[in-house]
């Protein structure tokens, strides 16, 4: 089996195990100091990795090794930062008040949204299997939907569905994102390194929360009560270790973008069975075939994309 698609496969695991850990860390918890915390740790990591990369040759010629750059290129890290933590703060909210089995699902119709921004907004045009793929993702919503409706949910006025709604839509724009970074300037791309993407854009990250935390200590901002769990350690190194997987994989030359994001989206099976098996959520049975509709969903666009 190719190396890139193994990586990919560990990626989605990984994937699938920190959104178990995420809402465990948000059970009886304060969302802003968790992801506070998550941001630090995350900036923790990659810290040692950013100051040996400056300071000694120790990296030189590893996959570890985080490249230089000025103002030129750290203003695309930051914007970056500012989207993938606005998705954040949406989809922690919403984490913390929906099930697992509910969420996982809604994540793992990104690549739809991706391919509907291309047709609305670049005029790309959908073959036969993309159609289908997107008809799949919407009908899957649509019985999720009746799914919730047995737990009390309204997808229509629950407004943590919409935050969980508008995470997905800032992590496909994230993903998109990346894409542009990390590509060639021939190619139209910014030609980012990708262990400076990660390592940076967490550090950015961690300084909005800490600003954050500070307007709200400052103004006395009502903050629910906050213990620690030792799940929110286990955030950060997951989500760590699955986007490092991820960019290695897609920086190695026989890798293919649509095959990587579709098995990174199949994280959402082990986050699945992490819902089912720790959190004994209900109604697993119809959640499951919503589920098995978005992963032939994702398939079809696969195929359409070839």
């Amino acid at each position: 089996m190719m190396v890139w698609l193994i990586l990919a496969f560990f990626s989605a695991a990984f994937l699938g195990v920190y959104d178990a850990l995420k809402k465990q860390a948000l059970k009886a918890n304060a969302v802003i100091p968790v992801l506070f915390l998550n941001t630090l740790i995350c900036s923790l990591i990659f810290l040692p990795f950013i100051i040996l990369s400056s300071t000694t040759d120790v990296l030189d010629g590893t996959i570890f090794l985080v490249g230089q750059g000025g103002w030129e290129v750290h203003k695309y890290i930051v914007l970056k930062a500012v989207i993938v933590l606005s998705s954040w703060v949406l989809g922690y909210f919403g984490m913390k008040h929906l099930p697992l089995t509910i969420v996982g699902p809604i994540n793992a119709t990104r690549p739809v949204m991706v391919l509907v921004g291309a047709l609305l907004f670049f005029g790309e045009r959908l073959n036969v299997w993309q159609w289908l793929g997107v008809l799949l993702a919407v009908v899957s919503f649509l019985l999720l939907s009746q799914s919730g409706k047995k737990e009390g949910i309204d997808f229509r006025h629950d407004h943590w569905i919409y935050l969980i709604v508008g995470a997905a839509l800032l992590g496909a724009l994230s993903g998109l994102y990346d894409k542009y970074l990390m590509a060639p300037v021939a190619e139209g791309g910014v030609g980012l390194d990708r262990m400076m993407v990660q390592s940076w854009y967490n550090i950015y990250q961690c300084v909005m929360m800490f600003c954050l935390l500070a307007v709200i200590s400052r103004f006395s901002f009502h903050i629910s009560q906050f213990h620690w769990s030792w799940a929110i350690v286990g955030v950060s190194v997951f989500l760590s270790a699955a986007d490092f997987l991820y960019f290695y994989a897609l920086s190695l030359p026989s890798a293919m973008i649509s095959i990587v994001s579709m098995v990174r989206r199949g994280s959402v099976i082990v986050s699945f069975l992490c819902g089912a098996l720790f959190f004994h959520e209900k109604n697993l049975k119809a959640k499951a075939f919503d589920l098995a509709l978005v992963l032939l969903g994702m398939i079809f666009l696969y195929i359409g994309g070839l």
